[in-house]
């Protein structure tokens, strides 16, 4: 995910490593802050594959600062990754919105709309945090106030998600 979230964000223009890694904790939020031990090392990996370029820069210190790009290999490899999504992609609620957030980058409309109804897909499938005898718990059915909660509000998020995916590929149908 922290690559595809690299390619896509050098999609939009060359940045800066710290420029990137403050891009990438603005999408993940305070849950999931990105390392720099995890960032360069990715980086590294995508540079090493021909997928990012890098142009030095002078810098405001002594050491001159990387400008990282993105080359021709790595839009194929993230454009190949918005059309294919892992399942993890599809059914982790954080993933998929770092899926969203690149998802206009594809300019199929038809490979969009696929994405987005694998999504609905999944979360037209019932679902709980909690099961009773094999079934899902309901937050009606929940004793426990907390769990009533955390079902109830799962409940109303994924209300709205499947709503605005509704929407979404209707505009993509026409």
């Amino acid at each position: 995910m922290l690559e595809l979230t690299i390619l896509g964000f050098l999609a939009e223009q060359p940045l800066h490593g710290y420029e990137l890694k403050e891009r990438i904790g603005a999408l993940s939020g305070h849950v999931r802050p990105v390392s720099d031990g995890a960032l360069y090392p990715a980086i590294t990996r995508l540079l090493k594959a021909g997928k990012l370029a890098e142009h030095p820069q002078p810098g405001t210190s002594a050491a001159p600062r990387r400008t990282l790009s993105l080359t021709e290999t790595g839009r194929a490899d993230l454009l190949e990754r918005l059309r294919h999504p892992k399942d993890a992609d599809i059914t982790d609620g954080q993933r998929f919105f770092t899926v969203l957030a690149f998802l206009s980058l594809l300019p199929d409309r038809a490979e969009q709309a696929a994405v987005l109804r694998r999504r609905k897909e999944f979360l037209d499938t019932p679902a709980s945090f909690f099961y009773r005898d094999g079934e899902p718990v309901r937050a009606e059915e929940a004793a426990d106030p907390f769990r009533r909660g955390m079902l109830r509000i799962a409940r109303a998020t994924g209300a709205e998600e499947r709503r605005w995916l509704t929407e979404v590929l209707a505009d993509l149908a026409t």
